[in-house]
């Protein structure tokens, strides 16, 4: 029965993740409105373009190679994978033995290559410099997200996000520098990850600072909808990453029967609403940094998380 179990809920964890990433996108664009006086779209909005931009046809230049068709369905595939591997609501899912941190952070790179290689393929020049700028910030971010993955594996004494799930949980991990250290190298990386200010803004078009958007300037119709889904697939993503590791409270114990479930979705849920919520009002509250000072901002969150996967290191070499 735990087997029935873990695949129902894995399920429900697809289809909950599918159905809530353009949720959450829209209710973080709402909250930053009316913090701004503004009434806002619907949290629904984003919904509502997606289903409109799928029934369109794409138009592709004519210079355009298959790489530009593939592209979108690639890093739509790779997002799907990754999201589908970090626990929500309930621990020991089917996937939970492929729940890897080194997984999750291999299936975004691979989505971060397609849309850098998507800029490349027509030739333009915004595409060209977004896609330039964007493989220049993941030179930092990924190696801050290895090492602080790092840090918590050595607590932990594994990269499975459930097992380090299930030892937060536990509380057996305790209040340490260097979670809090590798927490804040964490919340940078996600800022970088997903287009977030102050690294760039999902809501412009200048193109002075465009980095996400110069590489999707080309797409349109459905591929416009397979970019702007995969993007609110990685938010989703992160969101839940960081509520699963450091806030994994609520969440249903492996085996759990169903009605453990209801306690873990309503728990998860007011996770994701307080995480969308801290996200609005950053946003609200600071301007965009200047581009040439975002390898300054993945710099400090390499060396931060460096430094607390050395002092975890040192520490428990001399116990």
């Amino acid at each position: 029965m735990a087997v029935v179990w873990s695949i129902l809920s894995q399920l429900l964890h697809i289809a909950l993740v599918l159905a809530a990433a353009p949720l959450l996108t829209g209710g973080v664009r709402w909250l930053k409105a009316r913090m701004m006086g503004r009434r806002g779209a619907h949290p629904i909005q984003p919904l509502r373009d997606l289903v409109k931009l799928l029934r369109k046809k794409p138009v592709v230049a004519e210079n355009a190679s298959a790489v530009s068709l593939a592209a979108p369905y690639l890093a739509v595939g790779a997002a799907v994978a990754a999201a589908a591997l970090v626990p929500t609501f309930a621990r020991g899912m089917a996937f939970a033995p492929l729940s890897d941190f080194i997984l999750v952070a291999g299936l975004l790179a691979l989505g971060r290559v397609a849309m850098a290689l998507a800029g490349l393929d027509v030739g333009t020049p915004f595409g060209g410099l977004g896609a330039s700028r964007e493989m220049s910030f993941a030179a930092l971010a990924e190696p801050a997200l290895v090492v602080a993955a790092l840090t918590l594996a050595i607590l932990a004494g594994t990269t499975n996000l459930d097992a380090i799930a299930g030892a937060f949980r536990d509380g057996g991990l305790g209040l340490r520098v260097s979670l809090g250290l590798a927490l804040v190298a964490l919340l940078a990386v996600a800022v970088a990850e997903n287009a977030r200010i102050p690294v760039d803004n999902p809501a412009t078009h200048l193109e002075l600072t465009m980095v996400h958007e110069a590489m999707i300037l080309e797409a349109s119709g459905r591929h416009l909808a397979l970019w702007d889904y995969a993007a609110q697939l990685r938010l989703l993503l992160w969101l839940a990453l960081l509520a699963a590791v450091f806030l994994p409270l609520g969440q249903a114990p492996a085996g759990s029967a169903p009605h453990l479930w209801v306690v873990g979705l309503l728990a998860w849920g007011m996770k994701m609403a307080g995480l969308a919520l801290g996200l609005a009002a950053f946003e609200s509250a600071i301007a965009k940094m200047r581009v040439f000072r975002v390898p300054e901002f993945l710099g400090a969150a390499l060396l931060l998380g460096l430094l607390g996967a050395v002092l975890l290191f040192v520490s428990t070499r001399l116990a």
